[in-house]
């Protein structure tokens, strides 16, 4: 099986009922990605796979097998966080950390496809992805902020 993940291809022989997640987290060590649920409900696996947000507890590492992988650790450029890292960091869009990887992958596909002008269009970005400790608020701010700067800087 053969991918490149952020960036960087890889080779590895791996089991075919392995997950994208365990692939990532235990053969190249990325544990940025997190398993929750496993069921796919929580979205706290989540990655980018041929540009499109994946729940990675639900694809088979096997089924990458020539894709290109977008983890939470290749967002930060040279030690600088993305916008949207910056934006969740200005607006206390977290607490304990466990979603945030999640929420930042699919923010991060959404973002590429379309701005987000309001809150309700903030919120349907978010839904596919679960918080038990925040209120939303803060995430809501910190998607709106990301979008605004991306609009200002097309």
């Amino acid at each position: 099986m053969g991918c490149t993940v952020n960036g960087r291809e890889y080779e590895a022989a791996v089991d075919p009922r392995m997950t994208l997640a365990d692939f990532l987290r235990e053969k190249l060590r990325l544990t940025g990605t997190h398993l929750g649920c496993e069921h796919g409900v929580c979205g706290a696996c989540t990655v980018i796979v041929d540009g499109s947000a994946t729940r990675s507890c639900l694809m088979l590492a096997v089924q990458a097998d020539g894709a290109e992988v977008e983890t939470v650790e290749g967002l930060a450029e040279d030690g600088e966080l993305a916008p949207l890292q910056q934006a969740f960091k200005r607006n206390h869009a977290l607490q304990c950390g466990f979603c945030t990887p999640g929420f930042l992958m699919s923010v991060t596909a959404a973002l590429r496809e379309q701005s987000v002008a309001d809150e309700e269009q903030a919120r349907e970005v978010l839904s596919g992805n679960i918080c038990r400790c925040t209120g939303y608020t803060g995430l809501v701010k910190s998607v709106l902020e990301a979008s605004a700067g991306k609009d200002a800087n097309a």
